[in-house]
């Protein structure tokens, strides 16, 4: 760890600054091994070689020896262009990352008296949750002596099924869970 002396306002300060140690890959003359496995820049394979043979050669073409399995015996390292090798992972990282689909699970509550204005208002609120993809848990809360009205409920979410059916699919069918019944809608692959 270096240090080093920075004068701010009349008072020296002591920064730390600790090397970029996020690449653990030993390329050139970092290699420890006495003999590696050597594969040319085609891919063919050139066989186990002293390393300062493998140096010689990467040099001969202009390229690096890199160490792609340094826990084999003998170590396989690769000539390759070590830079151009870095930006093509990173871009590949970047590429799944973008592939990557994210979704929230977005919850709308009913209770097995709501009225139909506002159950066409949640349902409303659940299409737009669909169209940006989130995933939907329609619950339906019974208090009291609501229990009783558990028919009631599953028609409710057979009903709100029904109206969301062109863009949702049913993901989990109701169920009930203590006094809840839950019922989960998720966005139809087109």
């Amino acid at each position: 760890m270096q240090k080093s002396n920075s004068d701010i306002g009349g008072k020296a300060i002591a920064i730390s600054r600790k090397p970029n140690n996020r690449d653990k890959t030993n390329v050139n003359n970092k290699i420890r091994a006495k003999e590696v496995r050597l594969i040319d820049p085609d891919g063919g394979q050139v066989g186990v070689i002293p390393t300062y043979k493998a140096l010689a050669i990467a040099n001969d073409h202009g390229l690096d020896l890199v160490e792609i399995s340094p826990n084999a015996k003998p170590p396989v390292c690769k000539i390759m262009d070590y830079g151009r090798y870095k930006y093509l992972q990173t871009k590949k990282k970047q590429e799944a990352k973008k592939k990557q689909s994210t979704f929230q699970i977005k919850e709308i509550k009913v209770r097995p008296k709501t009225s139909d204005h506002d159950l066409k208002v949640k349902i409303g609120h659940i299409k737009k949750f669909i169209g940006r993809k989130d995933k939907v848990k329609v619950t339906v809360i019974f208090r009291g002596r609501e229990i009783v009205l558990s028919e009631h409920g599953r028609q409710l979410l057979a009903k709100i099924a029904g109206e969301t059916e062109e863009m949702a699919m049913v993901e989990q069918y109701p169920k009930f869970e203590g006094r809840t019944m839950i019922m989960i809608l998720a966005p139809k692959n087109n």
